[in-house]
């Protein structure tokens, strides 16, 4: 069990009841693919919300990954180039899947299977890797959507 909060640089969304949380260096498309994930989700009727642009602050507990975000940026998401946007959000939520995007020309056909995310404290996320420009942002959603999701109800 560990309680110590850490800053970390990402972005973290949540669609109905799953944690999604954008990792990878600065100007690597980490908002924009949440902004991506979080449209095409509300398009699809589903409940979606930011957590936090840019600073999550990350506390293990019991091995489950919390995400909460710093209050001076709630409801803020910058897009390089467009500025920065309000949005609904939450304050902390947990955090089910690590996700980062690569170029295209440097991603692998085929993911690696069963690839972590390693927090502090032992914890981990299942990491998945979404190439940037392959294709549509709806289509990276759809890819995803129908295997991860945990909606009321289920």
């Amino acid at each position: 069990m560990s309680a110590e909060r850490t800053n970390i640089h990402a972005t973290a969304i949540v669609v109905g009841q799953t944690g999604l949380l954008f990792v990878g260096p600065s100007g690597s498309g980490k908002s924009e693919l949440a902004f991506s994930f979080l449209t095409e989700a509300q398009r699809c009727g589903l409940s979606a919300v930011l957590l936090a642009d840019d600073q999550v602050f990350i506390t293990i507990r019991d091995g489950i990954v919390i995400a909460e975000r710093p209050e001076p940026i709630a409801g803020l998401l910058e897009l390089r180039g467009s500025g920065i946007i309000s949005m609904d959000s939450v304050a902390k939520a947990q955090m089910h899947y690590a996700i980062t995007s690569a170029l295209h020309p440097e991603s692998p056909r085929l993911p690696p299977e069963n690839e972590m995310m390693e927090f502090v404290g032992g914890a981990h996320l299942p990491l998945l890797h979404i190439p940037r420009d392959s294709i549509m942002p709806y289509g990276k959603f759809a890819a995803l959507a129908q295997n991860l999701f945990i909606t009321k109800g289920m």
